[in-house]
């Protein structure tokens, strides 16, 4: 993976948007390849294809690219916020590809991959409306919660100037594919309950730690009267996907 990127081709651009987008998707047709294959390489999508801006050409899975010249902290500013959450629950999010570039050098310094799978509702925050002096009053995007999808989640390509190895970034990726068999309720509870698991930051925690929890997973999932037997139900399917292990009687182990 070459990190440099193609800077000739915003020569045509005088908009700093439309250059930072031109010279992205560049970058990505030249070095990205898919986490759900062994395709070495994404085809660009046709020009003003919602959504999606590239497909692997082997297993047709989708990918969005964002792009900015600060790091993604905290939120990534998505579009709008009703087609968003419908693509959630109906399973059809793209794989989304979250670029951070130093503009100085035009050099790609940190990209994550958020597998299509992995967005809990959650993770979704709704933006304010446009006001009535915009082109598009009333308009409501949303952005993506960073800290509502679990560190798994966000598979890392590229750290502070350093590209991954693509089989570590391949393995990740499989090791969270069982997610895309669940309903998204199912799924938004099993992540939700991972990244909980994720915040106490210990090789070792204790049933009792994650149900000290109960009162945020109830905030998330305010229709169930059953949070920590969904606590319970969820940490038997992280050991099942061999993301927790089974210590002993209410400990468990961060595999």
């Amino acid at each position: 993976m070459q990190l440099q990127m193609p800077l000739d081709l915003a020569t045509n651009y005088r908009s700093a948007s439309q250059r930072a987008r031109v010279v992205s998707e560049g970058w990505g047709e030249r070095n990205l390849y898919c986490a759900n294959c062994t395709s070495g390489s994404l085809t660009r999508s046709a020009n003003n294809t919602k959504v999606e801006d590239f497909v692997c050409p082997r297993c047709a899975s989708c990918f969005q690219l964002k792009s900015q010249s600060h790091s993604f902290l905290s939120r990534i500013c998505d579009a709008a916020y009703e087609p968003m959450r419908r693509a959630i629950i109906e399973g059809r999010t793209p794989n989304l590809l979250a670029l951070h570039y130093d503009a100085s050098r035009w050099e790609v310094r940190n990209l994550i991959l958020i597998p299509h799978f992995a967005f809990p509702l959650s993770s979704l925050e709704k933006r304010k409306p446009l006001g009535r002096m915009a082109r598009r009053k009333g308009w409501v995007g949303c952005n993506i919660l960073l800290a509502n999808i679990p560190s798994d989640a966000r598979i890392r390509l590229v750290v502070d100037g350093i590209p991954a190895n693509s089989r570590d970034v391949r393995r990740q990726y499989t090791r969270l594919r069982p997610l895309a068999r669940l309903s998204y309720d199912a799924k938004g509870w099993t992540l939700d309950v991972l990244n909980v698991v994720r915040a106490l930051d210990k090789t070792e925690f204790s049933l009792a730690e994650v149900y000290a929890r109960t009162d945020q997973l109830r905030r998330l999932h305010p229709d169930n009267r059953h949070v920590q037997e969904k606590i319970r139900q969820q940490l038997q399917r992280l050991r099942d996907m061999g993301l927790v292990e089974f210590v002993s009687p209410g400990r468990y182990r961060v595999a």
